[in-house]
C-alpha cells in the first residue's frame, strides 16, 4: 500500500492527513497554535510555530498509522492563503510575525490606492479587489516597517511567501523558493490571464520582483522534502491554497460545480473552467488548482473559479467559546442553540475583521441587534450559528447572479459542516439541497489528490471524482416566505454595521 501525507496548515491549527492509495484517510494529528493581537485589526502567526506544529503534526499521523516513511509516495500543502511572511534568505529566519489574512491594518493604504484610481487595474489583472485580505499590501506595509528591508528585498536577501512558500522552504532545507498559480493569484501580484508576475502591480505596490517565489502548476513535482521530517527523501509534489484545494477534494473539476468551505472563514467558490469571469456582483475571480502538463502537452492549462469569501465563519463558534465563555469545547454550540425553537430576534453580525463578499467593508465591526431582557446565551449561540448561513446565502445569491443560472446542491465541508443543525438551517435559507461528503477534511483531500496525481498515484481527476461519495443530504423545509423574512432582517442588521470605524 502507498500513501500521500497532506500538510492541512490552517488558520487556527496545524494539521497533517495521511490518504492511503484508495483516498481513504488512515491517520490524522491536528495542534492548534497561538492568535495574536498586537493592536485591535491587527492579526499575525509566529512563523517558528507554523513550522513546529505543522512538522509534530507530520510525524504523529504517519505514526499512528504505523506507515514506513518510504510506502509515502509524495506530500501535498493545503494553506491558509494571503498570509504574508518575509524572511532572511541566508538564515531562514523570519524577520516579523506572519501577518495573517483576516489582518485590516493597510485598511488606510488600499483606500488610497483606490482613490488613485488603481482598481480598476488591479480588478482586470487579478480578478481581486483593493482590500487588506490580500497579500500585496501586506509584503508592502513589512517592507516599509521593517528597519532596512526593503533595500536588502532589492538586493535580493530576503525571501517572501505565503504559508506554502515557507513550509518549502523550509521542508526542503532553503532548495525550494515556489509557490503555485492558486496562491500567487492572491497576492494582488499576478496576472491571473497572463500567468505570471506582472510588472505593472509591482510597481504599483513597491515589490521588488526579486524577492517572489516561482510559480507551478498545482499537481507538481515541486522538489524533494529533506530527510529532516519523515527519515527519507519524499517528493513535494502538490501545493494549493485551502479554499481551491477543497474545491478539488470536493471533486468540482468542471465548469458549474460549487462548494462551500465552514473553517475559520466561510469560502463558497463555483469552477468556471477555462473562462475567468468577471464578477458584476463583489466577488472575486481566482485560479482554480491547475495539473502540471501531461501527454506531451507543453504547457499547462489554466482554469478558474468564481470565489466569495466569509472572513468570520467557524470562528465565531470560537469567540463564543474563548472570549465569551459560553462553552468549553466548539462541539457544544448545537446543543446549545438546539435548546430554543429559533434565535427569538437575535442577530449577530460576525465583523470582527471587517466584512468581505460581497460587501467589502475593512470598516464594520461586529454587532448584535435584537436583544431583550428574554434573550440568552442559547440565542445568541443560535444567532452565530445563522450567522454563518446568512452570509454564505449572500455570496451564493451573488454568485448564481455573476454565474446567470440556480445551482441544483451545494457541496459542504470543513469543520463546521458537521454541525447537522447549521446545515439544515443552511439549506432551508438557500433553498437547495446541501450535501456532506463521506470524507469531510477534503482540503486534506484535495492537497493528497493534487500531489497523487503528479506522482502517478492516480491517473486522472475523472478516476478522482468518481470516488466522491455522499454522507448526508439536507433537503430545504422551510416556507420561502419566512426564509426571505430572516434574510431581510439579517441584511438590514448587516447594514447597520457598516463603515463603524470608518478611516481605521
Amino acid at each position: 500500500m502507498r500513501y500521500v501525507l497532506a500538510l492541512d496548515q490552517g488558520t487556527t491549527s496545524s494539521r497533517a492527513m495521511l490518504f492511503d492509495e484508495n483516498g481513504v484517510p488512515a491517520a490524522a494529528a491536528q495542534h492548534e497554535f497561538r492568535q495574536i493581537y498586537p493592536q485591535p485589526g491587527w492579526v499575525e502567526h509566529d512563523p517558528r510555530e507554523i513550522l513546529s506544529t505543522q512538522f509534530a503534526c507530520a510525524r504523529e499521523a504517519v505514526a499512528k498509522a504505523g506507515v514506513d516513511a518510504k510506502q509515502i509516495a509524495a506530500i501535498g500543502i493545503a494553506n491558509q492563503r494571503e498570509t504574508t511572511l518575509l524572511w532572511d534568505r541566508q538564515s531562514g529566519e523570519p524577520l516579523a510575525n506572519a501577518i495573517v489574512w483576516q489582518d485590516r491594518r493597510t485598511a488606510a493604504r488600499c483606500a488610497q490606492l483606490k482613490q488613485s484610481g488603481a482598481e480598476e487595474l488591479v480588478r482586470r489583472k487579478t480578478g481581486l479587489v483593493l482590500d487588506p485580505y490580500f497579500s500585496g499590501t501586506k509584503l508592502a506595509w513589512l517592507l516599509d516597517s521593517i528597519p532596512g528591508a526593503r533595500p536588502r528585498a532589492e538586493r535580493g536577501e530576503l525571501a517572501f511567501g505565503t504559508v506554502d512558500t515557507w513550509l518549502a522552504w523550509h521542508l526542503s532545507k532553503a532548495r525550494l523558493h515556489v509557490t503555485d498559480v492558486t496562491n500567487a493569484s492572491r497576492t494582488l501580484l499576478y496576472d491571473i490571464h497572463a500567468g505570471d508576475w506582472d510588472a505593472e502591480l509591482l510597481k504599483l505596490l513597491d515589490v521588488p520582483r526579486a524577492i517572489l517565489p516561482d510559480v507551478l502548476p498545482s499537481a507538481n513535482v515541486f522538489g524533494m522534502i529533506a530527510p529532516d521530517l519523515l527519515g527519507e527523501l519524499v517528493p513535494l509534489a502538490g501545493i494549493a491554497g485551502d479554499q481551491q484545494a477543497a474545491l478539488f477534494g470536493q471533486g468540482c473539476h468542471g465548469p458549474g460545480m460549487a462548494k462551500n468551505t465552514y473553517g475559520t472563514g466561510c469560502f463558497l467558490l463555483l469552477h468556471t473552467g477555462e473562462k475567468a469571469v468577471a464578477s458584476a456582483n463583489g466577488l472575486l475571480t481566482t485560479m482554480a488548482a491547475q495539473i502540471a502538463p501531461r501527454g506531451g502537452a507543453r504547457t499547462a492549462t489554466r482554469t478558474y473559479a468564481l470565489e466569495g469569501s466569509v472572513f468570520i465563519g467557524g470562528a465565531v463558534v470560537q469567540w463564543l467559546r474563548d472570549e465569551m465563555k459560553f462553552f468549553t469545547t466548539s462541539a457544544e454550540v448545537e446543543q446549545m442553540a438546539a435548546s430554543v425553537l429559533d434565535n427569538g430576534g437575535v442577530f449577530l453580525v460576525p465583523a470582527f475583521a471587517g466584512l468581505g463578499a460581497p460587501h467589502w467593508d475593512p470598516h464594520a465591526r461586529g454587532a448584535i441587534f435584537g436583544l431583550t431582557r428574554g434573550s440568552s446565551r442559547a440565542h445568541i449561540a443560535r444567532a452565530a450559528l445563522e450567522s454563518i448561513a446568512f452570509q454564505s446565502a449572500d455570496l451564493l445569491d451573488a454568485m448564481q447572479r455573476d454565474a446567470g443560472e440556480k445551482l441544483s446542491e451545494l457541496r459542504v465541508d470543513g469543520g463546521a459542516a458537521a454541525n447537522d443543525l447549521l446545515m439544515q438551517f443552511q439549506a432551508d435559507i438557500l433553498g437547495v439541497p446541501v450535501v456532506r461528503p463521506k470524507v469531510l477534511e477534503t482540503t486534506a483531500l484535495g492537497a493528497a489528490y493534487l500531489a497523487g496525481l503528479a506522482v502517478d498515484l492516480w491517473d486522472s481527476p475523472a478516476d478522482l471524482a468518481a470516488r466522491w461519495q455522499a454522507e448526508r443530504r439536507f433537503e430545504p423545509h422551510m416556507e420561502r416566505y419566512k426564509a426571505g423574512e430572516l434574510l431581510a432582517r439579517w441584511h438590514d442588521a448587516v447594514a447597520r454595521s457598516k463603515n463603524w470605524m470608518p478611516g481605521r
